[in-house]
């Protein structure tokens, strides 16, 4: 048992109950954190304000972020290829709360637009990696026909005795090329800015695009955009996040070698899986520092504004709703961490993992702005006060990277197969 001589004020860390952390941790978090409130957060400000087509443009702030956080080192690949696995366990939640804490849309700006080089790494590929490891990218995988259905690969999911809806992009195989035709959904993040693609789409080798089961042949291809037959359209007008630029890109009989297939068939399953469950990994620890960055903005204001005779802070019932905010932001942040540390531990990694916590994690974010916007009434609801657009970044965060429901469902079947297995069922 613990034995005080007498009940101190608690010591809490940048992120709240920070248990031991080492002095290269806390270099890393003092760093990116200054770079979120100095960068990010001016410049995520005037994106929010843009035109969807503007914040895209040649005069648009998102340039100097990039150059910004491509020049700090935050973000360096080789680095992080040369981590151990704990140390990537612990040291890119640090990172990445760190930058959605100043805002979620660059964050993952910053993600997604390295996620083709990734692709090209992992491959270990000395060509692949001259070709597309210092190119901009995205990540091309839902269609106009073709959304949550994306998440749904194997098929656990969809109607009994049902086929797949056919999706507008084809890839089919043309000697040694491979020819793609079609367009992707608005919803593919960095589109605009991007110079080659991480696509996931139909494939058909010459036996036809479907499997026995009704589902789908996938392909996964690394696509440069400095090749003719693709056109990028025009970013998306939408509610949250704006910062993230999204949109279409069409593919006009556009062909690649065969060399910039990364997975087909049966593998193009488990590598699109593989770049879910580290996309909703970030989502999870990333709206934890949105999350924060909420309840931050509701804890000075409570103790700023007056009502009642006295500060809002004086009020029981607002600090009992303050408290509840706080304990959800602690919850999201163990939530998050958990996830890392099995992903990156010896069972790991598995979408179970990433989808429990970005499932749990954006619908606590989303509460947490939500009570933010009423502790601050009527200014809540206006631009003047960050929360607002908050709120906005939380509720786009329940349906980007996978809809939390269908990500539910997922996750259920994994779970009833794992007990099935276990019992010999």
């Amino acid at each position: 048992m613990f034995d005080f001589d007498e009940m101190s004020f608690p010591k809490l860390g940048l992120t709240g109950l920070d248990g031991e952390m080492t002095e290269e941790e806390l270099a890393i978090q003092d760093m990116t954190h200054r770079f979120a409130k100095e960068v990010m957060r001016p410049i995520a400000e005037k994106l929010d304000k843009m035109d969807a087509q503007d914040a895209v443009g040649p005069d648009s702030p998102i340039w100097e972020f990039l150059d910004k956080i491509n020049g700090s080192g935050l973000l360096d690949l080789e680095a992080i290829g040369t981590m151990s696995k704990k140390e990537k366990s612990r040291l890119i939640p640090i990172i990445f709360e760190e930058l959605a804490w100043g805002d979620s849309g660059l964050a993952m700006v910053a993600m997604v637009t390295n996620f083709p080089a990734f692709a090209a790494y992992n491959t270990g590929d000395p060509e692949l990696i001259e070709r597309f490891g210092s190119l901009r990218g995205c990540w091309s995988a839902t269609q106009p026909d073709r959304g949550s259905d994306m998440v749904d690969l194997d098929k656990t999911e969809a109607h009994p005795d049902s086929k797949h809806g056919r999706g507008n992009i084809v890839a089919r195989l043309d000697g040694d090329e491979i020819v793609i035709s079609g367009q992707t959904s608005a919803w593919v993040s960095a589109t605009p800015i991007a110079q080659c693609s991480l696509l996931y789409c139909q494939y058909d080798d010459g036996s036809g695009i479907y499997r026995e089961d009704g589902g789908l042949n996938y392909i996964a291809a690394l696509v440069p955009f400095d090749i003719p037959g693709i056109s990028q359209g025009k970013a998306l007008d939408k509610m949250g996040m704006r910062a993230l630029c999204q949109g279409e890109l069409f593919f006009d009989d556009v062909r690649i070698p065969k060399k910039y297939v990364i997975a087909d068939k049966d593998k193009a399953i488990g590598s699109f899986y593989g770049a879910l469950t580290f996309g909703n990994m970030e989502m999870g620890i990333s709206f934890t520092g949105v999350a924060r960055a909420a309840y931050e903005h509701a804890l000075e204001y409570v103790h700023e504004r007056k009502q009642g005779g006295t500060q809002l802070i004086n009020h029981q019932s607002v600090r009992l709703r303050l408290f509840d905010m706080y304990r959800k932001v602690e919850a999201c942040r163990a939530m998050a961490q958990r996830a890392f540390a099995y992903n990156y531990g010896p069972n790991g990694p598995h979408l179970v993992a990433s989808a429990t916590s970005k499932t749990f994690v954006t619908q606590m974010a989303f509460e947490v702005a939500n009570e933010a916007v009423q502790l601050m009434g009527g200014n809540g609801l206006t631009k003047e006060y960050p929360v607002e657009k908050l709120l906005r970044d939380c509720r786009t965060a329940l349906i980007a990277d996978g809809e939390n429901n269908v990500l539910s469902l997922k996750g259920a079947s994994w779970i009833s197969e794992s007990y099935k297995n276990a019992n010999g069922e």
